[in-house]
């Protein structure tokens, strides 16, 4: 596990009713339980810094004090710069408890005052200063500190990753803690796995620990996933944050396109194109400015797209970061002939919407959707039996297993739109349970699409895209519902977008 997916994972379990305090406290007597099985009482001494890592190491004090161990904490900064709101209240707390227990505090902000340490006389040396919040190189006094636990004979404890480490790569830039044991929280981080690979000797043994994050808060999507959203460069200019096309519409339909394209701009891309028939592109064009619209110019139909427009469209799609087909597009058999031909030629990360999901062959997914840059394909029920030939099971699980096969078979992210949506790729599995009986409603899908395509064009691979557009879509149909209750509209839903992205923390 990455140090990205255990911060989703706890903003998840925070979501579901988990406090972080919870996972607080539970990882610190974790590390006062590993503490007690390698030695009898004594002398613990515990480096800490103003992070959660800090906050660990303030209740691992908390539960070895009552376990007769003599501890000192040595707080690496002042107590103004801890972070973390729980790792404070735990710093609050061990200031009432020291006066009937053998307990030191001391508040370090220069290296000098360090010097009276060499020599540490502790059994037991922990370092819950950095964990996963190592930068570059060190900065003092913590640079200092690193030295002297090093320094230590007694026995050296890392709190989740050897302060100095890098959680990710395994590799150490400046210098880091040579860990004898490191107690980890959830799941093993990736950095410890690869400095063992690398031949380091700075994580030793490792233990992992179960702190109380349920696997739900893993696989179900929550608002902790809303940190995997791209950062927008400040320095960036127009198009530099995707670019999106929209092919679709058709007589009937000119609703669905524009919605998609204006979802997309709703998800953060910089410019939405519409690629469709006469006959929509005026209503388009009259309506919503912030759209650029590409009028297809065939003369054999002015209201559905056809064979002869596939040429064009291949061009449109080379100038962009990520292509959407399907929205309103109709299901006339010279709109299927041209789809046919324009997918294989699309290089693009593509998203499959609405009609496209019934015209285009499966063989054409089969073999060109493998070599692609990554291809979503978003099907309610009904369409995911007409693409794949499969009947959705109401059981999750077994829905959950034909979704995989359809994803493995396809080479692609398949989104199953319901009321649990389950998004399948290469085996990986995510389930999104936001959204509400209101979104029946039409148009919610386009918006769906345009917000996977408008994440793609971002940068975000199909996979991540694709549940985390399901988890924004339901979300923004939530906020939807408790302004306007169920009778709300695509356009309502749409309005919400950029809200639900805005609390990301």
């Amino acid at each position: 596990m990455n140090p990205k997916d255990m911060m989703v994972a706890d903003a998840n379990a925070a979501a579901m009713g988990i406090p972080k305090s919870s996972l607080m406290e539970n990882a610190g007597r974790c590390i006062a339980d590993k503490v007690s099985e390698l030695s009898k009482p004594y002398k613990v001494k515990i480096f800490t810094g103003t992070g959660g890592n800090g906050g660990d190491g303030f209740v691992a004090a908390r539960h070895l004090l009552n376990r007769g161990f003599e501890v000192e904490v040595i707080l690496l900064s002042h107590p103004s710069r801890i972070k973390s709101g729980e790792a404070l209240e735990n710093w609050e707390v061990l200031k009432k408890i020291g006066y009937l227990n053998p307990l030191k505090i001391r508040v370090v902000s220069d290296s000098s005052q360090l010097e009276d340490e060499a020599g540490l006389d502790s059994k037991i040396v922990i370092d819950a200063i950095l964990g996963t919040g190592v930068h570059g190189k060190l900065r003092e006094p913590v640079s200092s500190a690193v030295d002297l636990i090093n320094s230590s004979n007694g026995i050296k404890v890392a709190v989740d990753v050897p302060s100095g480490l890098d959680p990710l790569t395994g590799e150490v830039s400046d210098k880091a803690v040579k860990a004898d044991l490191t107690v980890t929280f959830h799941r093993a981080k990736t950095g410890l796995k690869k400095a063992k690979k690398l031949g380091n000797n700075h994580v030793g043994e490792v233990e992992v620990c179960d702190i109380g994050i349920p696997g739900e808060a893993e696989v179900f999507t929550g608002p902790g996933d809303l940190l995997r959203l791209k950062v927008r460069d400040e320095t960036s200019h127009k198009g530099q944050n995707g670019k999106v096309l929209i092919i679709g519409g058709s007589t009937d339909y000119s609703g669905a396109p524009a919605l998609a394209a204006m979802a997309s701009l709703a998800s953060g891309s910089d410019l939405s194109y519409v690629a469709c028939p006469a006959c929509v592109a005026s209503s388009i064009k009259s309506h919503l400015p912030d759209l650029i619209v590409r009028t297809l110019k065939n003369v054999v139909s002015m209201d559905h797209i056809t064979f002869e427009d596939v040429e064009s469209l291949i061009k449109l799609s080379n100038g962009v970061d990520a292509v959407i087909v399907g929205c309103g597009m109709g299901r006339e058999d010279e709109t299927a002939l041209a789809l046919n031909k324009l997918v294989p030629e699309v290089k693009k990360p593509l998203v499959v919407d609405a009609d496209a999901l019934k015209l285009l062959d499966l063989d054409v997914i089969k073999e060109y959707m493998h070599d692609k840059v990554g291809t979503v394909l978003t099907p309610h029920a009904t369409e995911f039996k007409e693409v794949f030939g499969l009947n959705v099971p109401k059981n999750l699980e077994k829905r959950i297993e034909t979704v995989k096969e359809a994803s493995k078979s396809s080479g692609c992210t398949v989104l199953l739109k319901g009321a649990v949506d389950v998004v399948c790729d290469a085996g990986r599995l995510r389930l999104n349970a936001t959204g509400n009986p209101g979104m029946t409603v039409g148009g919610t899908g386009d918006v769906l699409a345009g917000i996977v395509g408008g994440l793609m064009a971002q940068g975000h691979s199909a996979y991540e895209a694709a549940y985390l557009g399901a988890y924004i879509n339901g979300r923004a149909g939530d906020i939807a519902a408790s302004n306007y209750g169920y009778n709300f509209r695509a356009t309502h839903l749409l309005k919400f977008v950029p809200s639900v992205l805005k609390k990301q923390d």
